[in-house]
Formats: structure tokens, C-alpha cells, sequence
């Protein structure tokens, strides 16, 4: 009778050593994988002294055109201008990096245009630099028009951009005499043509960096102005923004 206590001995051995083992590692089937790292500058690391240098060769480097920017009140693609690079640059780096997708429409002025860049559950940390303006005579506040704002006016004389907060012009239609009376600069008559048929805030014109217009969705910035806001200007319902980067 050898032979069955050899295989009972055997089998022991091989159920001893299973329950050795070191199991395998539990693992969260909800947790998104880690995203991949995005190439461009850190943000933390960009400052006044070096934003214009590290931004002009980030734009050379991964150059694109346009964006999708999404809301819950629809979608506008924006095309961005080749000669302002810098602001262009800018807002590509932010918007693959995610900045903007944390960000809402914070400042809604209807009839003159929606701001936004600014949130309450921002995570992503970012240094609070400037841009050098790039004022462009024919980029101008027509209906559409994308451009960056500015903040610390009182101490800020160059009138550099804010290097996160954007507004589109939502604006109105004004006549010749009275685009050319608000306009910061003078107009061509083409300029005093759109601002008649189309609208805008010309009273922004030679102040602020226009870098963009939306060439589909102009709908979705009446949509935002339309929406209730608080005292502050704030929508009483935030307007998230998801920016989509296209190729």
C-alpha cells in the first residue's frame, strides 16, 4: 500500500506551497490610467522673464491652428492667429496641459462679451505670469473676437495680458460714427463695415491682445450671455469649459 500514501504526501506538498504564494496585487477597475506627459515648458516654471523665449519656441515645436471649445451650451471652434504668437502658444500649452478644462465662464457681461480661465477647484498648479502684448491692427473686437484680458492694471503699464484669462467679444452693432468715436485707434472703413453689420466692442481696440475668433458656434456666446449671473458677474449655473486642441 505505498503507492497511495506517496500521492497523499505529494498532494500536500503542492497545497502547502499555494498557500505560500504571494497573491496578486488588487487592482481598482475605476481608476483611470495615468495620463501621458504632455511636452512643453512646466507650468510652474514659466515667469515674466522667460515666457516670451519658452512660449515662441513651444509654438515652433507643436504648432496648431484651431480649437474645439466645449460647454453645456454647445461648442465654437475658435481659429487662432499665426501673428500673434506668443498668445497663441500660450493657450495651446494651457489647453493641452488640461488648465482650462478646471476653468468656467467666471465674468459674463451681456452685450459686451463673456471672460473666462478662472476657477473655484483648480488643481493644476501654474505660475501667474505675463504675456507681452501683440496688438495687431487688422485683429480687431468684432462679434467673435477671441482676446486675452489683463489683471493689476495699477501696476501693470505695458498692459501685458493674464497668461490664463480669455473673453470672447459678444459686442453690438454700432454705426461708422460710433465704432469710430469708442475705437481705441483709428479704423478702416472695412472695420467700421463690421462693427455696423456684424457688432463688436470697439472701445477694446489697440488695449488688449485679439488672437483668435470663433469661426463656428458665434450662437453659443449669446447662449452664455443670456445665462443668469450673480452680483459679481459669475453665472449663477457655471459654464464649464473643455478645450480640444486640434491637429
Amino acid at each position: 500500500m505505498p503507492a497511495p500514501s506517496l500521492r497523499l504526501s505529494g498532494l500536500l506538498v503542492l497545497l502547502l506551497a499555494a498557500c505560500n504564494q504571494t497573491p496578486p496585487p488588487a487592482t481598482d477597475a475605476a481608476t483611470p490610467p495615468p495620463r501621458p506627459p504632455v511636452p512643453g515648458p512646466s507650468l510652474s516654471a514659466l515667469t515674466d522673464s522667460n515666457a516670451t523665449a519658452l512660449l515662441t519656441r513651444y509654438g515652433v515645436e507643436h504648432p496648431a491652428s484651431e480649437v474645439i471649445l466645449h460647454t453645456r451650451l454647445g461648442d465654437m471652434r475658435v481659429k487662432l492667429y499665426d501673428d500673434t504668437p506668443v498668445h497663441k502658444a500660450n493657450f495651446l500649452l494651457l489647453a493641452r496641459k488640461g488648465v482650462f478644462d478646471e476653468t468656467v465662464f467666471n465674468r459674463v457681461v451681456k452685450g459686451f462679451a463673456i471672460q473666462g480661465g478662472r476657477s473655484d477647484h483648480r488643481t493644476i498648479r501654474i505660475n501667474r505670469y505675463h504675456l507681452a502684448p501683440e496688438i495687431v491692427p487688422q485683429h480687431f473686437h468684432q462679434r467673435g473676437a477671441l482676446g486675452m484680458a489683463r489683471y493689476d492694471d495699477d501696476q501693470n503699464p505695458g498692459k501685458l495680458s493674464s497668461n490664463s484669462d480669455f473673453y470672447f467679444v459678444q459686442g453690438e452693432k454700432l454705426t461708422p460714427d460710433q465704432s469710430a468715436a469708442m475705437a481705441g485707434r483709428r479704423l478702416t472703413a472695412a472695420q467700421q463695415r463690421t462693427y455696423a453689420t456684424k457688432g463688436g466692442a470697439p472701445s477694446l481696440d489697440g488695449k488688449y491682445t485679439v488672437f483668435g475668433e470663433v469661426v463656428e458656434g458665434l450662437d453659443v456666446i449669446d447662449k452664455i450671455a443670456a445665462e443668469p449671473v450673480g452680483t459679481d458677474k459669475w453665472p449663477a449655473k457655471d459654464v464649464d469649459i473643455k478645450i480640444e486642441v486640434v491637429q
